[in-house]
């Protein structure tokens, strides 16, 4: 209450007694509700004191200076007032609400959803442990290459037509720089370092100009390649029969076709029969009874020539696969981009 307010308003009695009817409200009011009501009911455009501000005018002369005066500084007062009084409601209301929503710290936190490998990580991994039970070891290296690596050294001279199969990102301002396309120039880097025999798998990124639903810029590839001293295709197809039955089911075939790759000579295509079906041929395998997996065949001489190795002594079979591809045929993704489309309702899947 503004005590030298209540002292002047002695000299009128009319606003004296609207004021102190409008503190009461007030101070009477227990939520924010009730003082809203009281604003309209002693400061609304009807209350007692706007009729007395609107009808000074009409008093006499004598008496409009003080009517005027004390009248808006009740106004202000009792819109002070109400200030104050809402900001002591919504303390009293976060106080009873913290009292109420008080959090228990003895109570165990949220849990934590578990994380998972992502389905790629997944494939690769149980590609790699086939292997691994195989024999062969890992090597890796570099996904920025040279055209030497890429594509010279493995029987792909420049102006060769199998070299528009690889459309791919060059580095601008490096000449003979690029960003590989498989992971068979590693082939060529394992077998500069070391003598036969040697039996390796090569995963990693390789990148291509390629994106639509089977095809995406980046993709993950892994290579095998075994030389030794008299390895031939039956070698070759013992070995991929073995991976398709540990990657597929016991029950898995494999087919070898007839193909082309320029470092392989003889090429295949490899094909598993349809798990789907069981080779008797559906829509999943276009009624063939076969799903293509991978392309494969026997190291070319002519890249032996490149790493300095006798190809009469020494002969070997290499392979190469997509892990998306082997992903999808083993658990029936149809669209390659699912799987960089970070949705956590198909990740979770797996």
């Amino acid at each position: 209450m503004n005590v030298d307010l209540k002292e002047q308003l002695k000299q009128h009695s009319g606003l004296a007694a609207i004021y102190d009817e409008a503190l009461a409200d007030i101070a009477a009011a227990a939520a924010e509700v009730e003082l809203g009501a009281a604003r309209v009911r002693h400061l609304g455009r009807k209350s007692r004191l706007s009729r007395l501000l609107r009808a000074i005018p009409e008093m006499p002369a004598s008496e409009r200076p003080l009517a005027g005066k004390l009248g808006n500084q009740v106004r202000a007062a009792l819109e002070e007032e109400l200030v104050v009084r809402w900001q002591a409601l919504e303390s009293a209301e976060l106080e009873k609400r913290l009292e109420q929503e008080r959090v228990d710290i003895t109570l165990p936190g949220e849990p934590l959803a578990g994380g998972r490998m992502h389905l790629i990580t997944q494939t690769l991994w149980e590609i790699e442990d086939i292997f691994t039970g195989l024999g062969y070891r890992i090597a890796e290296g570099p996904e920025v290459e040279t055209d030497y690596y890429n594509f010279t050294a493995l029987n792909t001279p420049e102006g060769h037509p199998a070299r528009s199969l690889h459309d791919t990102f060059f580095i601008k301002g490096k000449e003979g720089v690029l960003l590989r396309t498989h992971t068979s120039p590693v082939q060529v880097r394992v077998m500069e370092k070391e003598d036969p025999p040697v039996y390796v798998i090569i995963p990693g990124r390789v990148y291509r100009r390629d994106s639509d639903a089977t095809h995406t810029p980046m993709f993950h590839q892994v290579e095998g390649l075994a030389v030794d001293e008299h390895i031939t295709m039956a070698d070759l197809k013992g070995t991929l029969e073995s991976f398709a039955k540990a990657m597929f089911g016991a029950e898995r075939q494999v087919r070898l076709r007839p193909h082309f790759f320029p470092f392989t000579e003889p090429s295949v295509e490899v094909d598993v029969s349809c798990m789907i079906c069981g080779g008797k041929g559906c829509r999943s395998c276009k009624h063939s009874g076969w799903l293509e997996i991978l392309g494969a065949g026997l190291v070319d001489p002519n890249v032996f020539g490149f790493v300095n190795y006798n190809p009469d002594e020494i002969s070997g079979f290499a392979f190469g696969m997509g892990v998306e591809r082997i992903a999808m045929l083993k658990h029936g993704v149809t669209d390659l981009r699912m799987f960089y489309d970070n949705d956590l309702r198909f990740i979770k899947q797996f």
